[in-house]
């Protein structure tokens, strides 16, 4: 046998051998799924039929799904058929019920209203926040958690309940009689103008009715009062629809303009999507507000204008969230929600922060580090990173909340103040004009310490740990320790202090809570743009036709702009 002939014998056996490994690969796999199959059933069935106490199979299973999901990332999750509501209000907005956010309080103290919403059957019943539900008709649900309350609250549109409430300084329980409706929850929070001629839109999340109720809140600013600028505040925005997402880019750039693509281990899902509609306006100068908690389609919005060099972003490295969700069908009337794949950028970059696919040996997964990441470039050729968010044009630096406001907050101290105050306090100021007094302020701290508020603070409990590490190991003797006192006496905790130190933060907090009582979320939104420094930098930037020229020129164009 020739030598040619013998290679190429060889190369027919290896091409045949290859070709065929990506269907064993496949049929090994899909013998692993259902050998392992058979095993959780079998488990299933041996300790539902052996073990010593009776056993809530649909609660054990779906602690197993729940757990077995959590491994791959936070995305993918299974929806049982009794969970269809809440999956339904995340794509929709829409669920029927009574309309009000409730809370549990800790230490089982019941589950409270903390804010109806302004039109919604609660408020327009009487249910006004900081009151207890104790029974919903009949069911007693002073020990609920919040999820089994909200269970219970949520119903068919029309049917009434009767609530029992207690209402904070009242003996007596009231009982309120709610009719159940179709709630529907408004993306566009409120917009407005700012400086007569800068519109401002808050979105706070994207679902089938975010694009049109934008382009109805744009069209109304630009047609009717005139604006010349536009800023689209996306910060606390956590996504939802990516489809939503590219409609409300559509509004601003050209028919045809790629938003983003998409790429999956299935190739047939690969995607790109472009804007499908003829834009609204493409000449707009805009300013994107961004911040970490700007998530997903928020990302898409915001990451798509900035590579198309169509907007100005202002505020926070976004949070980096670049995986797709799609989902799928699964029996008795269940879903699942899968990350099916990884959507990229017009520039190209995919900005996921998190590597969900390398964890690292304790289970916990691991930022990209800037080292790591890659250069890109804008349609005018921008410099733009991958892997770690979107980064804004414009970083502002956002003061941290101070451990004490934490406290005040989570252990509802500002919360139960505030709704004794407006119990005293019939209506108040329009919302420019309204301001915390510092009478309302010493009353404030007279009722926290009244409470015996006190707070966790870690700098103590670490500087206890570094006393007792130098005292261990022989560092601090007699002499040296009043090298610490100084220390000690300024990390002490002392009400009066700390107040007087964060009494900014807190008037701020009480004025926002107290607004929103009277005028609702609406109120609380404008209310805490009074003193917005990302919101201040974004009306410096429009305002000034160079700044904003030269922060989307390309590198050469940049040095021909005049400052």
């Amino acid at each position: 046998m020739t030598r040619r002939i013998r290679n190429s014998i060889l190369a027919g056996v290896l091409l045949v051998s290859t070709s065929t490994l990506p269907i064993q690969a496949q049929n090994n796999n899909r013998f692993e799924v259902s050998k392992q199959l058979d095993i959780v059933n079998a488990v299933v069935k041996e300790v539902e039929m052996y073990y010593v106490d009776s056993v809530n199979v649909d609660k054990m299973v779906k602690r197993g799904i729940d757990a077995m999901l959590g491994g791959l990332d936070p995305y993918t999750v299974y929806y049982p058929e009794k969970d269809m509501n809440e999956f339904k209000m995340m794509t929709t907005g829409e669920y029927a019920g009574m309309g009000a956010y409730i809370r549990q309080r800790k230490n089982n103290k019941g589950v409270v209203i903390t804010e109806p919403f302004e039109g919604m059957p609660a408020q327009k019943a009487g249910v006004k926040a900081g009151d207890i539900i104790l029974k919903i008709d009949t069911i007693d649900v002073t020990h609920a958690t919040s999820k089994e309350v909200s269970d219970i609250l949520k119903g068919v549109p029309n049917t009434s309940m009767t609530l029992s409430l207690r209402r904070p300084n009242q003996k007596e329980p009231l009982k309120i009689d709610v009719t159940r409706k179709k709630v529907v929850i408004n993306q566009v929070t409120w917009y407005g103008v700012q400086q007569d001629s800068i519109g401002y839109i808050y979105l706070k999340s994207f679902t089938d009715k975010s694009a049109k109720e934008m382009k109805d809140a744009f069209s109304d600013l630009r047609d009717h009062h005139h604006i010349k600028s536009l800023i689209i505040d996306l910060r606390d925005n956590g996504g939802g629809l990516l489809q939503d997402a590219v409609r409300i880019v559509s509004m601003f750039v050209p028919k045809g303009s790629e938003v983003i693509s998409t790429k999956s281990k299935m190739k047939q899902w690969d995607h790109t999507y472009r804007t499908l509609v003829e834009p609204i306006d493409t000449l707009m100068p805009l300013a994107i507000l961004i911040n970490g908690n700007s998530a997903s389609a928020s990302e898409i919005v915001s990451g798509s204008l900035q590579d198309m060099d169509r907007a100005v972003l202002l505020g926070n490295r976004s949070f980096g969230k670049g995986l797709v969700q799609s989902t799928r069908d699964i029996p008795f009337n269940g879903k699942v929600k899968v990350t099916i794949s990884k959507y990229y950028i017009p520039s190209g970059r995919c900005i996921q922060q998190l590597d969900y696919s390398h964890r690292n040996p304790d289970g916990s997964v691991a930022t990209i580090p800037d080292s790591l990441t890659s250069i890109f470039h804008t349609a005018a050729g921008r410099l733009v990173r991958d892997g770690g968010g979107i980064r804004p044009d414009f970083e502002v630096k956002v003061d941290k909340l101070p451990t004490l406001m934490y406290y005040l907050l989570t252990d509802y101290v500002l919360f139960d103040f505030v709704t004794n105050w407006t119990q005293k306090h019939e209506t108040i100021a329009p919302i420019e004009d309204f301001n915390v007094t510092d009478q309302d302020y010493e009353d404030f701290k007279a009722y926290a310490k009244k409470e015996n508020f006190t707070y966790d603070r870690q700098s103590i409990k670490t500087l206890d740990r570094l006393k007792e590490v130098a005292d261990f190991e022989g560092y601090l003797d007699k002499s040296d320790s009043t090298l610490l006192k100084p220390l000690i006496e300024k990390l002490t905790p002392n009400l009066d202090r700390d107040f007087e130190n964060n009494k900014a933060e807190v008037k701020k907090a009480l004025a926002s809570e107290i607004i929103k009582r009277y005028y609702y979320q609406k109120g609380e939104l404008r209310q805490n743009l009074k003193e917005d420094k990302v919101l201040e930098k974004a009306r410096e930037v429009l305002s000034s036709p160079q700044q904003y020229k030269k922060t989307l020129a390309t590198p050469k164009e940049e040095q021909e702009v005049k400052p």
